[in-house]
């Protein structure tokens, strides 16, 4: 092997999962800049770099030095440190601040910050506050270097030295040492074979009781990212088993150690991880405590409120409307469900006329804020998030309305319930006063939550508590094709593709043709649109030509370029990006499937701010791994939001996720209009897939163990 030693002068790509890099390096002596590519993990420009290696010749780019170990170290000429604190490494300190300090320190510039950085106050602009940040930050770097060395050294990649650092701090490697298992179930983003892969190296058997119980409580905790709140005993052991590469008698004891340990329950033949099991018990307690308990607000004559509701509304109600009405003002607690243009938002708008006379302690809810949004549009009276309505209490965690703090409310009414998840769903209904009004309305035919459980249909599937099912289109509502192509969807027939009006077809054989497709209707096709908010792409899959993750990458470049994008956790971040939060921030009280844009990046105190409905979010650059371009999403995560004009691509591609609730969920998120582009065959396989996966869950045998089965459903 050879060597080669050098200044890296810029990264070009960084995978965040995998360590490749590829990147340019100055040698010494030599005027042109010599490209290497290979797992380099952690890399900064501005670093010396020592590389062992091999010469290749690429087809496209031309020779390359392909890297197979390395070192680095802190560099030492002039350049090199310039580059070096321009990259980001020390937040307070961008391009033009080091300009200002090599200049004025030259080569002991490193040596100044490191043992007398009080001299800093010799540059202009630098005070007292930004020498503080900039010793903290030096500080941090060193020992997250000493926490990158370490890794490396344990065949992992040191991109996840900050996160690791953030959470332990001084400690990290002692308590890395300690329990390395620990990292896959403290820290967002770090899995369970990564911590494996580490604890390895430092000689923990593969059988070891420390592995096997991690193994277990990290597959359920993943099983939870596909829907399921327990899982069956008999499948969840070989499943455990074959992640852990380990027989299968191995697992069973260790499994009954958890269990007696209490971090594990066994009920029935399916095995739940803790919290989600006190979570369902929870739920059917609530429910049993909201039923039961007597209401606050007295009984009104129902037929007289209905005539004087449509006098007031000028509208004339149809029966299944008044039938709606007539329970949602007499029944405890009830459930509303039906698809588009079955008369939700009338009958919703009518029980608040009718209730606002009995009182004005209404709370308006929903699970997300373009859903709470689109509630507040309806009704006229502000509509909450379910999170902001519950207060998230940041010292404790939770929230702090509660049992203990319940919402002063004689009616709350809550849209889009089938996105409630179950541990919202327990939360939620710890906080609603005994004496309440509680009315869920949603659609149980769209996408169950992103998150476990499938809790509104399993509450309806319970035949414990009272539901209305909403069936009939109404008139208004039967012009729409989008409307009358759902329920055509969703009662198992192909959909009318004929026309040019709210719903459109373009045909497309190939996936390669679909992405040309709606690249051409993102950038010429759809004038009429505001392309920045009024228009979205939802895909069924993340990966593939016409998958989430490929499409944002080509519409990025094609609707905002740039020639200097931060490249972070494997991504290119553009100001002007549309941006999506993938998983729940309460601190930020930012939430899975939020929508915004990149309005500032800030290299030099390393934040990028992101506009959220007229709310600024900052992010560290460490936290850029709960944000993923939007220009494209999933349809799952598009749940409970709308858009003026929605393109769908549908191929034999997706077959795997070509669902016919997944079709559905898609077509109802377009208010204005539909655009599929791909192949008929696509859309009749969606149409006649009815089975999707069944999600493992306890809800309806809970709730009915607390309350007695046999009340009435109306439809």
């Amino acid at each position: 092997m050879e060597e080669l030693f050098g200044t890296v002068d810029s990264i070009l790509f960084s995978g965040e999962d995998t360590g490749f890099v590829v990147a340019k390096v100055k040698e010494p002596k030599k005027r042109e800049v010599t490209p290497i590519v290979g797992t380099l993990p952690g890399i900064q420009v501005g670093e010396s770099i020592r590389c062992q290696g091999i010469w290749k010749h690429h087809p496209k780019h031309g020779i390359q030095f392909e890297v197979r170990s390395f070192e680095t170290e802190i560099p030492t000429d002039l350049l090199g440190i310039q580059r070096y604190l321009e990259s980001g490494m020390i937040k307070g300190i961008g391009p033009a601040y080091a300009e200002r300090i090599v200049k004025k320190f030259g080569v002991d510039t490193l040596q100044v910050i490191d043992k007398k950085p009080q001299k800093l106050l010799m540059v202009s602009g630098i005070g007292e506050k930004r020498i503080e940040h900039i010793i903290r930050c030096w500080d941090e770097q060193k020992e997250i270097r000493n926490v990158m060395i370490f890794l490396r050294g344990n065949g992992v990649s040191p991109s996840f030295a900050q996160k690791i650092f953030k959470n332990y701090g001084q400690e990290s490697i002692a308590k890395l040492k300690e329990n390395p298992y620990r990292m896959a179930q403290e820290i967002a983003g770090i899995g369970f074979k990564t911590a494996d892969q580490i604890a390895q190296n430092l000689g923990i058997l593969p059988d070891a009781s420390m592995r096997i119980c991690s193994g277990i409580q990290h597959l359920l905790w993943e099983l939870t990212s596909e829907g399921h709140v327990c899982y069956p005993k008999n499948e969840l052991i070989p499943a455990a088993a074959k992640l852990l590469e380990i027989d299968v008698d191995k697992v069973a004891p260790q499994m009954l150690a958890l269990k007696e340990e209490g971090k594990i329950i066994e009920e029935g033949e399916k095995i739940w991880i803790k919290p989600l099991f006190l979570s369902e018990v929870g739920i059917a307690r609530e429910l049993r405590r909201l039923e039961q308990s007597p209401c606050s607000l007295r009984q009104v004559d129902a037929p007289k409120a209905l005539d004087w509701v449509e006098e007031k509304l000028r509208i004339r109600l149809a029966e299944q409307q008044k039938e709606g009405i007539l329970h949602a003002v007499s029944d405890k607690l009830l459930i509303l469900t039906g698809g588009p243009g079955t008369g939700k938002s009338t009958i919703t708008k009518a029980i608040l006329r009718i209730s606002e006379k009995l009182t004005q302690k209404i709370f308006l809810a929903a699970p997300t804020g373009k859903a709470a949004k689109r509630l507040s549009e309806i009704t006229y009276r502000k509509a909450f998030t379910i999170h902001s309505l519950l207060e998230m209490d940041f010292k404790r965690g939770g929230f702090k309305k509660g049992k203990d703090n319940p919402l002063l409310c004689d009616l709350i009414i809550v849209d889009e319930a089938s996105m409630i998840d179950t541990y919202l769903m327990h939360n939620l209904l710890k906080a609603i006063p005994s004496t309440a009004r509680v009315i869920f309305v949603g659609d149980i035919d769209q996408l169950p939550s992103v998150g476990p459980g499938n809790v509104l249909r399993d509450i309806i599937e319970s035949e414990t508590l009272p539901v209305v099912r909403l069936t009939e289109i109404f008139r208004q509502a039967k012009g729409s094709h989008i409307i009358t192509n759902a329920h055509k969807i969703n009662n198992g027939e192909f959909p009318w593709l004929g026309g040019e009006k709210d719903f459109r077809f373009i045909e497309k054989e190939t996936p390669e043709e679909v992405g040309e497709a709606i690249v051409q209707l993102m950038t010429k096709g759809l004038q009429e649109f505001n392309l920045k908010n009024e228009i979205q792409v939802l895909c069924p899959m993340k990966r593939g030509i016409i998958g989430t993750e490929n499409l944002n990458q080509v519409l990025q470049g094609v609707l905002n370029p740039s020639d200097s994008p931060l490249m972070k956790m494997g991504r290119r971040f553009h100001k002007g990006d549309k941006v999506m939060q993938i998983r729940n921030n309460y601190q930020k009280e930012t939430f899975n499937g939020d929508v915004g844009f990149i309005t500032e990046i800030d290299s030099s105190d390393q934040i990028v701010y992101v506009e959220f409905d007229r709310k600024k979010v900052a992010y560290e650059f460490l936290e850029l791994d709960e944000l993923i371009l939007a220009y494209a999403v999933s349809i799952h995560k598009y749940q409970g939001s709308e858009c003026p004009c929605v393109i769908l691509p549908i191929h034999t591609t997706h077959f795997k996720l070509l669902h016919r609730n997944l079709l559905y969920t898609g077509i109802t998120r377009g208010k204005k209009r539909v655009i599929l582009v791909g192949t008929k065959k696509a859309i009749a396989i969606a149409v006649r897939t009815e089975e999707v996966q069944k999600r493992h869950t306890g809800l309806v045998t809970q709730v009915q163990s607390f309350i007695p089965k046999g009340l009435l459903s109306y439809s």
